[in-house]
């Protein structure tokens, strides 16, 4: 990100290149909607590139990114209606289960089918938690904050982000299991 602020695009591309899916992901994740997860990726990249000159190392580029990342996602649902970021949940989930890494092709094409019902299942259970408890655990299984790092991003304590990330935990292993 320094080298990017004193002018050398390759670096913002590298940075583009390393960080662009996950925080797709993230994005995707949170507001369920593709094009608006778009829109989102396009205003946090543009926020890179604009504070770019006065960019200080004051933590790790990861959570400043994804700070960046969740306020514009926290702005966006703010700003919009609730539905407006609500689609079909059949399309949500395939959305969102294009995403994840593919199957191991070694994989039997059943254990394949149950891979994916079990994607569905934890895409489901996330999208079920409040939103405090989403945020925190996506930062956490997406971008590997840690708990510190998501506090920092999020403007949470870190107590508060500690309560956040085990009360989301119990939350969809009480829905996993709904499921199993």
């Amino acid at each position: 990100m320094l080298r990017f602020g004193c002018g050398d695009g390759a670096a913002f591309e590298a940075l583009y290149r390393r960080h662009e899916a996950p925080v797709f992901r993230y994005l995707l994740r949170n507001v369920r909607n593709e094009a608006a997860a778009n829109d989102l990726l396009q205003e946090v990249w543009f926020a890179v590139a604009r504070s770019a000159a006065r960019y200080q190392p004051t933590a790790k580029f990861t959570t400043w990114l994804y700070t960046i990342a969740h306020n514009k996602t926290v702005d966006a649902i703010r700003a919009s209606r609730p539905e407006s970021l609500e689609i079909a949940a059949d399309f949500a989930d395939d959305a969102i289960i294009d995403k994840m890494p593919a199957a191991d092709a070694r994989w039997e094409p059943v254990n394949e089918l149950e891979a994916r019902d079990q994607a569905r299942a934890l895409v489901r259970a996330v999208e079920q938690l409040p939103p405090e408890q989403r945020s925190a655990f996506l930062l956490q299984a997406e971008a590997e904050m840690s708990v510190d790092d998501i506090a920092l991003a999020t403007g949470a304590s870190f107590e508060t982000t500690k309560s956040r990330l085990r009360y989301a935990r119990t939350k969809l292993r009480q829905l996993l299991w709904e499921f199993a």
